[in-house]
């Protein structure tokens, strides 16, 4: 005995569109759309992967892109530039260029990473010590 065969009752609709493969690398797959982005080749900031950058207000000015938009979101609280690339799944080339023309309209701050050393100074470690004793 053979199950019975079922009917759609509505006609057959396509299946929705794939979206683009991505590139090897996790980078986006079109490379046209990164050159929009980064606009074309011209004067680059000096900005390092662990430079600090920091938006004084999040508040996105009209003109912006949404890239841009999403860069002074981002920026509430300082961020590497390594991290940007990595939350915007962008290369590390086309925020430098974003984050170049930022600078230039005062949209971000760019801040050294802040370098601790590596052991702290003998005596304030005694001082404190010797005062943690006399409590």
């Amino acid at each position: 005995m053979t199950p019975p065969q079922r009917r759609r009752r509505s006609p057959r609709q396509e299946p929705p569109p794939r979206p683009a493969p991505k590139a090897k690398g996790g980078g986006v797959g079109n490379p046209e759309r990164l050159y929009v982005v980064a606009g074309p080749d011209g004067e680059r900031a000096d900005i390092d992967l662990v430079t600090l950058i920091v938006a004084p207000s999040p508040d996105p000015p009209p003109s912006a892109t949404p890239e841009q938009a999403a860069l002074l979101r981002l920026c509430v609280a300082p961020l590497s530039v390594a991290e940007l690339s990595a939350y915007l799944n962008l290369p590390f080339s086309v925020v430098t260029a974003l984050l170049t023309e930022m600078l230039t309209a005062e949209l971000v701050q760019a801040r050294a990473p802040i370098v601790r050393k590596a052991l702290p100074d003998r005596s304030l470690l005694e001082a404190v010590m010797h005062g943690l004793q006399r409590l």
